[in-house]
């Protein structure tokens, strides 16, 4: 029985699996099978996959009609038999050491659902400036705590740098189509589950950006699908049982989580807080928009409110989080970060 099953769907993957497998094959944890499933590629992915797989026994190869990565992911999940279970893409590349450090570190900390690690990113020609950006914040995020908290801003661990129990995976029902990113809706699940979660400070991973990642042609990727994601997770898990949501940000993205809540999800939001005069005194989604002074008053009108930071503008978060600390509202509590 191998240590750890690295999952890897692929479709049609031919210009750059190859470098896949070899930093697969060049792990220092040689303990470990690799289940790889061609989705139907129209290349020659799936040729290359069964060459690569004749030379090392380590590498299995499965064949599927095109369905999908949510759809090849689960045909891979029913075939692997490790205690762990690594999930990487057929277009990035391992650090030798990925796989050693990360079963070391769940078989250290038993509490773990599954460990990720920092990442960089190629090539440099194709990073632009907000992908970037994205790439701080996610290699900012490291404890436990760090990436509970900011759970409902965006996808907090990057998908083809996770190693999980698979008894976890096997407790929220693995991968899922919801119309939503699948990765992201699997750490929600895991999160309202009560699931831990930990990044290794090191990089292990080297995740290649490129125009036809499923993130730049999938609508599933789409801010409006995140945002569904987000709201459906929200109402289930932190503003259940609320008698009252106040949104902080009357700008573009308070606007649209306004309205998944209200209309989708059936969510008590109140009124929405804004700086701008502008804004002040006005309505969003028929609720009025009030000045941060007014926010206690508002509070105090509910026996269980809760508020949402949802401004997208950088620096925003850190400012918003002072404000509501010097009100006594405690983060993780009565208020989440949610852009």
């Amino acid at each position: 029985m191998p240590v750890v099953s690295v999952l890897l769907p692929c479709y049609n993957a031919a210009d750059t699996v190859e470098e896949t497998l070899d930093s697969l094959s060049r792990q220092t944890l040689a303990d470990f099978e690799a289940i790889v499933v061609d989705d139907g590629s129209q290349d020659s992915t799936l040729r290359m996959l069964r060459d690569w797989a004749a030379g090392d026994c380590r590498f299995r190869v499965y064949s599927r009609p095109h369905g999908g990565v949510i759809e090849a992911s689960a045909t891979g999940l029913r075939e692997c038999r490790a205690r762990y279970i690594a999930r990487m893409d057929a277009d990035d590349r391992a650090h030798p050491e990925r796989l050693a450090k990360q079963v070391t570190y769940l078989d250290e900390h038993p509490e773990i659902a599954a460990v990720s690690c920092l990442v960089t990113t190629f090539p440099d020609e194709h990073i632009r400036e907000g992908f970037r950006i994205y790439i701080e914040w996610l290699n900012s995020l490291i404890s436990d705590e760090d990436i509970r908290r900011e759970m409902f801003v965006e996808s907090p661990l990057p998908n083809p740098s996770v190693t999980f129990r698979a008894e976890w995976l096997e407790r929220v029902g693995g991968y899922q189509d919801h119309g939503w990113p699948e990765d992201y809706d699997l750490y929600l699940r895991m999160y309202l589950a009560g699931a831990r979660f930990a990044k290794i400070p090191q990089v292990l991973l080297e995740w290649r950006e490129h125009p036809e990642r499923l993130t730049r042609t999938d609508r599933r990727y789409s801010l409006e699908n995140f945002l569904r994601a987000k709201a459906h997770y929200l109402r289930l898990g932190p503003l259940a049982d609320r008698d009252a949501v106040i949104i902080w940000g009357a700008g573009m993205m308070g606007r649209r989580l306004g309205k998944l809540l209200m209309r989708e999800e059936g969510v008590p939001v109140v009124s929405f807080v804004d700086i701008d005069p502008k804004k002040i005194g006005k309505t969003r989604r028929g609720k009025p928009v009030i000045p941060p002074e007014d926010l206690c008053d508002w509070w105090g009108r509910y026996r269980n409110p809760v508020l949402l930071a949802a401004v997208g503008a950088r620096g925003a978060r850190s400012i918003i989080r002072e404000r509501l600390n010097a009100f006594g509202l405690r983060e993780g509590v009565d208020w989440w970060a949610a852009a």
